[in-house]
């Protein structure tokens, strides 16, 4: 997603809630409070974060609610109620994902029913397939089961990437930080000179592995790459 330089509005999420009217299934909320339509049927974006518990203050007290946070052009969080047929069909069709699908963007689609009921429908925008889910036994499963599971599944996938993204951010950090990029360049000098490499031998070397013709075109990943390259190399030549 693009970040906008600039002044512009508060970077937060917003919020899409869930309710069948004449001609939409869900709305957002303007700054005071009034209704904004949304009459597309589907939104696309990748799935962060589930949270089934969620307790909201209401004019008749306190309403269980399930969140659903999309990353999408902006940052979106679909709110429906606990217990609404969006929510369970929502619940029934994300358990049906495996964790790799669910790493990618998903459509979330509403199709309203019978009365005020509004369902939820997910489909794969790559191949346009929905997520068949299955409705028997529906009265005797335990939503709140199902819904933990989803949101282990969900939420796994998120800390994974944190961890993912925190670790090649550390060692991107290691590589800037722990030896100058002369000091790479001077490493290079020194192995190849004891491998009695060519000038022409190294340029052949790195054309056919990187693409490139000199060791100042390398980036830091492909640098220390040729750097262990070259200590093998010794160590295979090293007489026993």
């Amino acid at each position: 997603m693009e970040v906008k330089l600039g002044f512009g509005a508060v970077p937060k999420p917003q919020y899409v809630f869930v309710k069948k009217d004449n001609d939409h299934c869900w709305y957002m909320l303007s700054e005071n409070e009034q209704k904004i339509p949304i009459y597309d049927k589907a939104l696309t974006g990748v799935i962060t974060e589930i949270k089934i518990d969620k307790q909201v203050e209401t004019a008749f007290g306190k309403v269980g609610k399930i969140d659903l946070s999309i990353l999408a052009d902006k940052s979106y969080i679909v709110r429906s109620g606990k217990d609404s047929y969006f929510s369970k069909s929502l619940l029934l069709s994300l358990d049906a994902l495996t964790s790799e699908q669910l790493r990618n963007p998903l459509t979330i689609s509403v199709s309203p029913g019978d009365s005020n009921v509004v369902f939820c429908n997910i489909y794969d925008p790559v191949t346009y397939r929905s997520i068949g889910v299955s409705w028997d036994g529906h009265k005797e499963l335990d939503w709140q089961a199902l819904g933990q599971r989803v949101s282990l599944k969900i939420n796994n996938i998120h800390n994974f990437n944190q961890d993912k993204n925190q670790s090649q951010s550390e060692a991107i950090d290691n590589i800037k930080t722990s030896e100058p990029r002369d000091g790479f360049i001077a490493k290079t000098d020194t192995y190849l000179a004891q491998l009695n490499w060519t000038p022409e031998q190294g340029r052949e070397y790195l054309q056919q592995k990187y693409g490139k013709r000199s060791r100042l075109q390398l980036t830091d990943t492909e640098i220390l790459d040729f750097i262990d390259y070259l200590k093998l190399q010794l160590t295979q030549n090293c007489p026993t």
